[in-house]
């Protein structure tokens, strides 16, 4: 099939035969490597989105493709009808790098926790005797964890949840970073499960206070209620550390995993637990026919390597201070704060100055750094973990450049 061949064709392309379900900055990238892209025309730009943080370990990288390749050739789906000779290699391994007992695989991200909301239902009703069809799942206020409609939902946002009703029931929702808050809900002795984001990605990089996350894991400890991490977007080391959990020592009893757990190559992702939780689940109560295929495993195993060998939790967090430092020394007047742990960072556009985030966003394109608005007036920042600090002054100097033309 013949691609598009220039910037305005592919879009009106798209425009006229797609579904109107996003809206995409008006550049379109014909090719990546590392931590740049390409237009039709060209260009090149540094990406500083990631895919929403899907592409740690930057584009097309070598070892990842590799994988891809020599497996594609191989054999590329089984269904879960047979064994294949990758998943058990892919579970022992992504088992033990994340300390876990049993991994479940699955697809895309919101697959993963919506599959973790089913898993603490059922362990609600064998382990703590909940009466059927009762069981709670607390979940905080401005979450995001996709667009099903178990997600849905969950959410508080009107742009996801609006004419998608009825909606299922047995969320309770709480704001986040709240203890008290927690600790009332965590009196109700059918909540089965709290479930949070270490840091909340779409609602603007929203980070909690130190310790709440502890607090969280030894308060749900101690009500016998399970604490599920949705580490989908801060997880395989956006944040500093292999999880943003791994900050405060905090072991979830259930963790999802997606995004990056691929590369960004193919959707991968897992949910991990514990023997006595996953093995609630018995054969034909869960499923996915793409679930735990042999491309998908060896992606993920080759994902992972790239992330322990080439030390991408300890470059993003070092690159990580060095883009809040030169980001937060610039004093400009629609700038109203900078956020972020590692390389998974917000810059908050000044609600009552003369340009919104979306403004900032295409002027950053001119200007050669991709970006995207992730609410009016927040921009998140999240490069490729394996972006040097060459290539990260670049991207403060568009940035900074694009504020003073604004401005």
């Amino acid at each position: 099939m013949k691609r598009a061949a220039s910037t305005p064709e592919a879009i009106q392309q798209e425009d006229r035969y797609g579904a109107h379900n996003y809206h995409p900055l008006p550049v379109v990238l014909t090719r990546g490597q590392g931590v740049h892209l390409w237009d039709p025309e060209g260009k090149r730009y540094i990406d500083f989105l990631s895919a929403y943080s899907a592409v740690n370990q930057g584009h097309c990288h070598p070892r990842i493709i590799s994988a891809l390749t020599e497996q594609a050739q191989r054999l590329t789906l089984t269904s879960r009808a047979f064994h294949n000779d990758s998943l058990g290699p892919f579970c022992e391994f992504v088992s033990r790098t994340f300390g876990y007992e049993r991994v479940l695989p699955a697809n895309g991200g919101v697959e993963a926790w919506e599959a973790s909301i089913k898993l603490a239902r059922k362990w609600g009703y064998q382990k703590k005797k909940i009466p059927e069809g009762r069981a709670k799942i607390v979940v905080c206020v401005d979450n995001f964890h996709g667009r099903t409609m178990a997600a849905v939902s969950a959410s508080t946002s009107a742009e996801s949840r609006n004419e998608y009703g009825p909606y299922l029931p047995g969320f309770v929702v709480i704001p986040f970073n709240d203890i008290p808050a927690l600790e009332q809900a965590l009196r109700d002795p059918e909540v089965v499960a709290f479930n949070a984001e270490p840091i909340q990605g779409e609602a603007g990089i929203i980070v909690p206070a130190p310790g709440y996350l502890k607090q969280v894991s030894e308060l749900c400890r101690k009500a016998g209620v399970l604490f599920i991490a949705d580490e989908i977007q801060t997880g395989i080391a956006r944040t500093g550390k292999l999880l943003a959990c791994d900050h405060e020592g905090v072991k979830p009893d259930i963790l999802t995993l997606g995004k990056a757990l691929s590369g960004g190559v193919m959707p991968v992702s897992a949910i991990l637990t514990s023997s006595e939780i996953m093995l609630c689940i018995r054969p034909g109560e869960h499923g996915s026919t793409f679930g735990g295929n042999p491309l998908a495993c060896q992606v993920a195993i080759a994902a992972l390597e790239v992330v322990r060998d080439e030390k991408l939790a300890e470059n993003s967090e070092k690159m990580g201070q060095i883009f809040r430092q030169e980001l937060g020394s610039f004093q400009h007047p629609l700038v109203a704060e900078v956020r972020g742990k590692g390389l998974m960072n917000a810059l908050v556009i000044h609600p009552n100055g003369n340009a919104s985030a979306w403004d900032v966003c295409t002027g950053l394109m001119k200007n050669g750094v991709l970006a995207k608005p992730t609410r009016d007036n927040i921009i998140r920042f999240t490069p490729p973990l394996i972006i040097t600090e060459e290539q990260i002054q670049e991207g403060v100097a568009a940035i900074r450049k694009t504020l003073g033309e604004l401005a």
